[in-house]
């Protein structure tokens, strides 16, 4: 028995060495490969002939304002950022399941059933305006806007705008999981605003950060897009563990209130109880969920849910799939078999990659992977109210031109929204 405490405790301090260890050859890579960019940047700047003027020290200029070369500019940014408009910020609003009651019993627990009640609760419709959804996607940003809104606040009041004041903010966007390539765009396009509009304040600063941040997140079409002559075919696909089967019954959810006729396929035969989750998550919503064998053909799933969507006169074939991984070659080729057979009697017209915000860089990768194998039209980001590092949403928007087309910062039916980069900038940077 002692000696079997010593090994484990022995084990136990290799482990905890090896992670140092991994910690400090991380920031020893960040490190060099931020100076490598800032010496690239510098030969690149030093080539072109049109290159900025220095930025000015804010706090030293005494009230000097640099100069401004278009005085429109400002007015211009201002012009081309309106108020989002209300279909993209209405929040959805439970109005009932046209096939089914919205909570059935599951599992025959009165208490399960009473839990779930009180998780999946009718939401009054004039509580659940733009400013019910922003107060909630504040809340659930908390952890990331305190990671880099409040840095920076604190980095800014200084008003010393020299170059370890703007080093300091790229450890800050970095330490965000922007990524460094995406920090050193950021924060070059700042610097070009500061020096344009005469920038002084923190305020000014802050909002300027704000404004780069949700242009650059303006990526490509958010809308959803359907087939005009029959059913359409959403693929939901994604690594085990991003939340892709609830984040299935939230877009149900979201589409039967649209006044859209849903089916659900049980795509996900591979996974234990895989099945079943998603039929009990069809209950609650009030849809029909086509199901086969666990173990069974996914594709055979799909075909014969696109079928029954035909024979009903349905709109939308909401598919679920097993939870790819993004390095084994065969499963992504199974996908890809999914869309071929979907695609004899119906088009997919989406396919939406699910990632857990959590998961940081390491998402990053897997939008990069599905979008090879199965050409992504957009991209669900899941538990933004449980990670402290929003910024890859930027990076995952900007690097990979996917746009992003709902998150999730939520339990509740309701706490799927449509993408607003406008909006989501706000709710960081305030």
């Amino acid at each position: 028995m002692k000696e079997e405490r010593k090994l484990h405790k022995e084990e136990r301090r290799r482990e905890k060495e090896e992670r140092k260890r991994r910690e400090r050859e991380e920031k020893a890579r960040l490190k060099a490969e931020k100076k490598e960019l800032r010496e690239r940047r510098k030969r690149e700047s030093r080539e072109d002939s049109g290159k900025l003027p220095g930025l000015p020290d804010l706090e030293a200029a005494e009230g000097g304002a640099p100069p401004s070369p278009a005085g429109d500019a400002a007015e211009e940014t201002a012009a081309t950022w309106g108020a989002p408009s209300p279909a993209e910020s209405r929040e959805p609003v439970w109005e009932g399941p046209r096939e089914a009651a919205p909570l059935p019993r599951v599992g025959g627990e009165a208490e399960a059933s009473t839990r779930e009640a009180d998780i999946f609760q009718e939401v009054p419709e004039e509580a659940e305006g733009r400013e019910g959804w922003f107060s909630r996607l504040r809340r659930g940003l908390s952890r990331s806007r305190t990671n880099i809104f409040a840095p920076l606040s604190k980095a800014v009041a200084s008003k010393r705008f020299d170059g370890a004041f703007w080093e300091e903010v790229e450890d800050i966007l970095v330490g965000a999981d922007v990524g460094m390539e995406m920090t050193m765009h950021l924060v070059d396009r700042v610097k070009e605003r500061v020096v344009r509009e005469g920038i002084r304040e923190p305020e000014e600063l802050i909002a300027a950060f704000r404004d780069e941040v949700a242009e650059l997140l303006d990526r490509g079409d958010r809308a959803l897009h359907y087939n005009p002559r029959g059913p359409s075919v959403f693929l939901v696909v994604g690594v085990n563990g991003t939340g892709k089967t609830t984040t299935i019954a939230k877009l149900a959810h979201l589409l039967r209130k649209e006044g859209k006729r849903v089916i659900l396929a049980a795509g996900d035969t591979f996974r234990a109880a895989g099945i079943e989750q998603l039929e009990a998550w069809g209950q609650r919503v009030g849809v029909h969920t086509v199901k086969h064998r666990q173990g069974a053909d996914a594709a055979a799933v799909v075909h014969d849910a696109v079928e029954s969507a035909l024979a009903r006169d349905m709109d939308v074939v909401i598919a679920d799939t097993a939870g790819r991984l993004h390095t084994k070659v065969n499963l992504m080729e199974e996908l890809k078999k999914i869309k071929r057979v979907a695609e004899r009697r119906a088009p997919v017209t989406e396919t939406l990659l699910v990632i857990d915000a959590t998961t940081g860089q390491n998402g990053l990768i897997q939008a990069r992977q599905f979008k090879e194998a199965v050409e992504v039209t957009g991209v669900v980001l899941t538990k933004l109210d449980g990670t402290a590092k929003g910024g890859i949403v930027v990076a995952i928007a900007h690097e990979l031109d996917i746009p992003i087309k709902f998150i999730g910062v939520g339990e509740r039916l309701d706490d799927l929204h449509p993408f607003d980069p406008r909006e989501f900038a706000e709710a960081l940077f305030s």
